[in-house]
Parts: structure tokens; sequence; C-alpha cells
């Protein structure tokens, strides 16, 4: 037997611990699994039980990734790492920042028009209170 035959042997029988999690806003599971070395990250997934648990996920449509990196299901992991699936995004973050610069605009017409409003009428008392001294004289 060649020494990379031997290699690719030994690594096969060789386990790892790798984490698999998934979260939503009001639950979150993190399941520790034990592996052989060459287990692609969808083996490790089906292996945690995690499907059976949250039957929303499917693999075919959530992202995946390893400590926030993006990941294929095909990759292989390394000890110690954990795989995070990902839910899919309710409304686009584009989106999201277009609403919200929108609302603040809108917040910043608001106070710039209450500051005019503001300035108009101290500047009519003014002038009525002018005109009252200028009777009284």
């Amino acid at each position: 037997m060649s020494d990379s035959n031997n290699e690719v042997e030994q690594k096969s029988r060789e386990k790892i611990s790798v984490e698999v999690c998934y979260a939503l806003p009001e639950q979150q599971t993190l399941l520790k699994v034990t592996v052989d070395a060459e287990t692609t990250l969808k083996d490790v997934i089906e292996l945690s039980g995690i499907l059976e648990q949250h039957k929303e996920i499917d693999l075919a449509e959530n992202k995946v990734g390893v400590f926030s990196k993006p990941a294929k299901l095909d990759d292989t992991l390394h000890d110690g790492d954990r795989i995070e699936i990902y839910r899919p995004l309710l409304i686009d973050p584009k989106e999201v920042r277009k609403q919200r610069a929108l609302k603040a605009q809108q917040e910043a017409q608001r106070a710039d028009n209450k500051k005019i409003d503001k300035a108009g009428n101290n500047g009519a008392e003014n002038v009525n209170s002018a005109n009252k001294n200028k009777k009284e004289s």
C-alpha cells in the first residue's frame, strides 16, 4: 500500500467534533456531533438530526456557512467547526436601508418645519409687541 493510500485511509478513520446550529428568533438549536474527518457538510447536517427537529429547513433553499463564512454542502470540515444554517431573509437588506433613509429624511423635514413654524410665530409675536408699544407711546 502506498503512503498516499495509507494517509487517506487514516483520515477516513479519524474522528472530528463539530457543531450544527440553527437559530430562530425565539429558539436556538446547537448540536454537537462526532463524525469521520472526510464527512461533508451536508452529511453532518443530516446526521445531526437537526432536519427532524426543524422541518422548515430545506437544504436546497437555506444557505449554510462555517463560522459565518458561506460554505457549500459538499465541503469537508475541520475539528471544532461550527456549521450554521441560515434562515431566508424576510426582506431585502437594500430595501430596509432605503426605508430607513426615507424615514430619516421625513423626520428631518418635520424637524425643519417645526423650526420654521416656531421662528415664524416668534417673528409675528415680536411685530405685534412692537406695534403695541408704538401705540402706547
